[in-house]
């Protein structure tokens, strides 16, 4: 729903040739440090523990945070249109997101339709992030419907993977008009 490149923060901090060395860097591993927020750590911990481990890319694993509404580039195009017509159509809509707590909040402050969400898990404030069973539990237990009537969507296979065998009908994501064909194949009102 909304398109994220965490190089866009971090180049706003030690610049973009520093940035791609940090991304790329064999002896770090962004996507993992950054899954423990996410999972519900806190940034300070985060931080913290690059500081010890990694002193050298201190500076630019602070620059993720300190510049975090730069790594939020826009909406996924058509996807604000998708949400307004389910919520239009009457269909319950519910969030599951891998962010953190503490930055979630960016999300809503930016990106209106989020607004149309009857609920959002936030794996940081939740504990739990896809593909973590549990995250899908939660969102389940939230909307009051079994995992079974819930079509997930996300743009990450092993994500996908993981919604679908817990049973819910899952679909990758790769665009808005392809979502728009597969929700209107399951008689959706988009």
């Amino acid at each position: 729903m909304i398109d994220w490149d965490p190089y866009a923060a971090i180049a706003a901090g030690v610049g973009p040739v520093e940035a791609r060395r940090f991304l790329d860097a064999a002896d770090f591993d962004f996507m993992a440090w950054n899954h423990g927020p996410d999972s519900g750590g806190s940034w300070g911990d985060a931080e913290d523990a690059v500081r010890r481990t990694h002193p050298h890319w201190v500076e630019h694993a602070l620059a993720y945070r300190a510049h975090f509404a730069d790594s939020l580039l826009g909406e996924v195009a058509g996807m604000g249109d998708v949400v307004r017509e389910l919520h239009a159509g009457g269909v319950p809509l519910l969030g599951l997101t891998n962010w953190s707590a503490e930055l979630y909040p960016h999300a809503p402050a930016r990106f209106d339709f989020l607004a149309l969400f009857d609920d959002v898990v936030v794996s940081g404030e939740v504990s739990a992030a896809k593909p973590d069973p549990r995250a899908y539990e939660i969102v389940a237990e939230r909307s009051g419907l079994p995992l079974e009537r819930l079509v997930f969507v996300d743009d990450r296979q092993a994500n996908v993977d993981a919604a679908a065998g817990l049973g819910m009908d899952a679909i990758v994501f790769t665009d808005a008009d392809t979502l728009r064909a597969e929700l209107r194949r399951r008689g959706l009102p988009v």
